[in-house]
């Protein structure tokens, strides 16, 4: 990552550069969201062929070869809007790369990639992975039923894992796990800088039978599996060292057109996800961290022990 990290700056004039890397202790690097708008950093709107490529090549170095896929499909998408809506703030190249210090083995640097319905975030300490949350993605149209991309699905798992558990759940576990038969509108974490632990509604992971239990966990590594193995292998072991408290909560309808939100809640971590804009056909998820979003222990710890990092 850090390798793509300098080829990538390396591509970039002066100007450019100037926009894309900023300190690593930079307000912006907290700055997070996910609508579309104008962000700080350099799009690929504003690259040249071989900068787009070098770029991409910074990305995939980042996620596995299906998030990759994931949020290129979500990017395309925005053709899709701009289609539907004729709107020039829907644009497949207003997606942004931001470079927060120096890239490399010996001090604290990270990357944020961003765009509407995207903001992919990663913290990197002393040459190791510190964070990759947030980690946000959506899909406007969820499932696309017209045009060049008809059939697109770009977060189908995550849809399709969900309601295959909730709809798995007999009529006790359903009065644990539903909580409502009306989704809210949104996430309920929104883009605040700090996730904050939800209700303690749902169903525990003790009280799901065996296959629904391979459900959640297929549920949870969906959404771990956007990063690259290594990522997503140390998410998944520290999940499984809390599953006894997990706990898995729906709100909504079970059908698929039908508004839906659910929560995978542990002691450390919160999975959103959201589908009831646009006749639930709109998805949003997110994966946090309650402490560690940015890396904040992590970074805590380290300048705790080395003050001299904090400097650079």
């Amino acid at each position: 990552m850090a390798k793509a990290a300098v080829a990538f700056l390396a591509t970039l004039d002066s100007a450019q550069r100037a926009r894309a890397s900023l300190p690593f202790n930079s307000e912006e690097r907290l700055n997070w969201g996910y609508v579309p708008k104008q962000r700080q950093g350099v799009s690929f709107k504003q690259m040249s062929a071989a900068q787009r490529q070098s770029a991409r090549a910074l990305l995939e170095a980042s996620l596995s070869a299906r998030g990759f896929t994931k949020v290129d499909t979500i990017r395309r998408l925005e053709g899709v809007l701009l289609a539907m809506s004729g709107s020039s703030i829907r644009d497949p190249d207003l997606y942004f790369f931001t470079v927060f210090g120096a890239p490399s083995e010996d001090r604290a640097w990270g990357w944020r990639y961003e765009g509407h319905h995207v903001s992919l975030n990663w913290t990197i300490v002393d040459g190791r992975l510190a964070s990759s949350t947030p980690q946000f993605l959506g899909a406007n149209p969820a499932d696309v039923h017209h045009g060049p991309l008809e059939g697109a699905r770009a977060l189908a798992a995550e849809e399709d894992l969900g309601r295959a558990l909730v709809k798995s759940l007999d009529a006790e576990q359903a009065r644990e796990a539903i909580s409502s038969r009306t989704a809210p509108g949104e996430i309920l974490t929104g883009d605040e800088r700090d996730a904050s632990i939800q209700k303690d509604d749902g169903i525990s992971w003790g009280k799901l039978r065996p296959e629904q239990q391979g459900l959640l966990l297929s549920l949870i590594q969906e959404y771990a599996g956007t990063q690259s193995a290594a990522v997503a292998q140390a998410r998944l072991s520290r999940v499984k060292s809390e599953l006894a408290r997990v706990k898995f909560g729906w709100m909504g309808g079970l059908e698929k057109g039908q508004g839906h939100y659910y929560r995978i809640q542990g002691s450390t971590f919160l999975i959103e996800y959201d589908n009831t804009q646009d006749h639930a056909n709109h998805i949003h998820c997110v994966w946090r961290e309650f402490k560690g979003d940015w890396g904040r222990d992590v970074l805590a710890e380290h300048y705790g022990t080395a003050p001299h990092h904090a400097k650079r």
